[in-house]
Formats: structure tokens, sequence, C-alpha cells
């Protein structure tokens, strides 16, 4: 039997439920949609999917088609719409799996139109998204009314939304969320005023829905604040998200310990002199599972014994090294490099901040190495 890895990410159900009621409560009556795409953000599609769908989401959102068809797999009826349009040759999975895509071109409403008619299903409902500044993807707001008249134009197909992107809304003071909300506002207008309407109007991220309440419309998509993390250290301030309790935290145990001379350095390039004698602890994580390199080298610390004990030189592929002074640090002591230990508390931000990333790379990041431990 091999041995269990000691390094574990540890998510919190209750807090995903928890975070999942509060931003229902706080859109209200909009509809919260969690947005489980990329593995759920590194904690796992399928449990933080049905950890929101039992805290008051009533849609779940993915990229790609075989992350739907995971949750379908595992049996998740919830609604689950895919966030960008899908290929052609995938129509016919998101039929079977009654997906719900998002549509921006003509080809792909044909597409999804000749996909309904082959399989002889019902009329299926789908999404179209309206480019209103961000230029990823989605209609030009000239274009989209035609969109959406080729979707009228098909009675294999419904209009079941109408949505758009924001671009800055993590940035609260920046104007550009008011000119693409007047942007997407006026083609809601236009195509009301043909009679058209859609079932559901979105356009809030985490960040919309936390710092733009006139943007809720009939759902929000929310993403990183689900996962219990401010959308940018500016946002960190707002009420709502000092409710949010952070659902993952990242842990460790020391395999090693040993004590160096003043004198020496320890780790690749040998970048940590110690000036004095010193115990380092050799923690069996590193790069490979998700802790940038970087961060050994920018001031990245670690909790040991609810203390921070900065990391010693640089961190390697497998494991990290770090300097515990005088202080009795044993093999097997539990270490926590993000999440809480004690009193301490070591956020996705503040790796982000140390290495000059967003706290959803970090959490993208996480290795598979690393198991995943639910509670």
């Amino acid at each position: 039997m091999v041995a269990a890895r000691r390094a574990w990410a540890e998510v919190d159900l209750g807090a995903i439920r928890h975070n999942a009621s509060l931003l229902s409560r706080l859109v209200a009556p909009a509809a919260l949609c969690a947005v489980v795409k990329a593995a759920a953000y590194g904690h796992g599609s399928v449990a933080v999917a049905r950890a929101a769908v039992e805290g008051g989401a009533s849609w779940l959102a993915v990229a790609l088609v075989e992350e739907g068809e995971l949750l379908r797999r595992h049996g998740i009826e919830a609604p689950i719409l895919l966030l960008s349009e899908p290929p052609a040759d995938a129509m016919e999975d998101v039929v079977a799996l009654a997906l719900t895509p998002t549509l921006y071109t003509g080809h792909g409403v044909e597409a999804a139109a000749k996909a309904v008619a082959s399989a002889g299903a019902p009329p299926l409902a789908v999404h179209v998204k309206v480019d209103t500044g961000m230029h990823r993807v989605g209609a030009p707001p000239k274009d989209a009314p035609a969109v959406v008249e080729a979707v009228a134009h098909h009675p294999e197909l419904t209009l079941g939304g109408l949505w758009t992107h924001f671009a800055v809304a993590d940035e609260p003071t920046h104007p550009f969320t008011d000119i693409q909300c007047a942007r997407f506002d006026a083609v809601v207008a236009g195509l009301a005023a043909t009679g058209t309407t859609a079932t559901l109007v979105h356009a809030a991220n985490s960040a919309g829905a936390l710092a733009h309440p006139g943007s809720h419309h009939d759902m929000v998509r929310c993403g990183i604040a689900l996962y219990g993390v401010a959308p940018s250290p500016s946002l960190a301030a707002v009420d709502a998200v000092a409710g949010l309790r952070p659902a993952l935290s990242l842990r460790a145990r020391v395999s090693y310990v040993r004590r160096v001379s003043a004198g020496e350095a320890v780790s690749y390039g040998l970048r940590h002199p110690l000036e004095r004698a010193a115990t380092v602890a050799t923690v069996p994580v590193g790069y490979a599972d998700g802790v940038p390199w970087r961060l050994g080298v920018s001031g990245g610390e670690v909790l040991i014994g609810g203390r921070r004990r900065p990391l010693a030189g640089s961190v390697t592929m497998d494991q990290i090294l770090v300097d515990c002074g005088d202080d009795g640090v044993m093999p097997g002591d539990e270490v926590v490099l993000l999440g809480r230990q004690g009193t301490e508390q070591i956020t996705a931000w503040d790796w982000a901040t140390l290495v000059g990333t967003i706290a959803y790379e970090v959490l993208c990041g996480i290795g598979p190495r690393v198991t995943k431990v639910y509670v």
C-alpha cells in the first residue's frame, strides 16, 4: 500500500453553503449562479456544486462541456450554463446532457438547432452573450439582435437568457463598468421594443454582485466570492465580503528537521544564508503542488504552531524549507500554507500580492498531487 502524501487541501463545504446562502440573500430577488469551472477554482467541482445548490444557488456554470458532463455523471440535476459557445461537434453532447449553451455566432445557432433536431429533443433554451467591451467572446451589441433573431427562427431553440460579462467590476471606481451596463441595457431595451425578451437577463460576476447592485438583473454569476475570497484587494473592505468564509486551506506536515549552522545557506541557489544557527524544517510540498516558486524569494511564510515562519530560500518542485529559528519543531507537526492556524491566517491574496498575481491563479494552481479532504 502506498503511503499517504503528507500534503492536502482541506475544503470546508459548510463554508461553501454559507457563502452561497449569504450571496443569495444579498442579490435577491435575483437568482444565484455558482461558477464551478476549473474544478471549482481548485476546490473540486462535484462536491462544491452540491454544496452551492444546498446553500441556495439555482444555477451552476462551467467553461467546458466536459465539466458539465462530470456534474451530470454524478447526478447533479441543476441547470448548468456553458459560459462560452461550444464547438459544433460538441452540440450533440450539450443536448444529451441537458446543458444550456451560450451562443453568439450564426454558426453556433445553426449547430445547436441541428443537434436538437437530430436528437428529436424538445426545444433547447440557449443564452446569447453580448460583448459590451471585454472583447473576449460574445456578439457585438450591433450584432446581438441578429443572433437573437436567428435563435427565434429555429423552432428547436428558445431564448432562455441574454447576458454580458464585466471587465473591471473588481475596480469599483472604474467608470467602464457603467459604460458596459449602459451598452447592455440598450440591447435589452432594443429587443424588448420589438417584443423579444429573455427569461433570464444577467451581467454581474462576483465583483458586480458585491459592488454594483444595479447590475443584478435576474441572476448573478458568482465564482471567487463563492469560495470566500474577495474579487480584488480593493473589495476586501465591502461589508458582504467580511461575512464570507474562505473554503480552502492548504496543509502539510513537517517531514524532516535539521539544525543548520550560522553562515550556511539552504535550498537551490543558496539564497537564504543563516545569520544564526537555526532549526530548518522540510515540508513535502512544492511548486508542482501549486506553491509558487517566487514565494520563497519574496517573503513567503507558513504557519507552524500558530506562528508565522519564513520560507528558507527557493521553493523546489516537491519540498519547501522553513526557518524555525530556535523553536522545537518536530516531524509530523502540521504546517498551514493557506488558511488559519490559531489566531494567524494566510490568504490567497497574501500569496498573490507577494508573487505578483491574483488570488484566482493561486487557488486554481493547486496541483493534482494535493489530496482534497472535504469537511
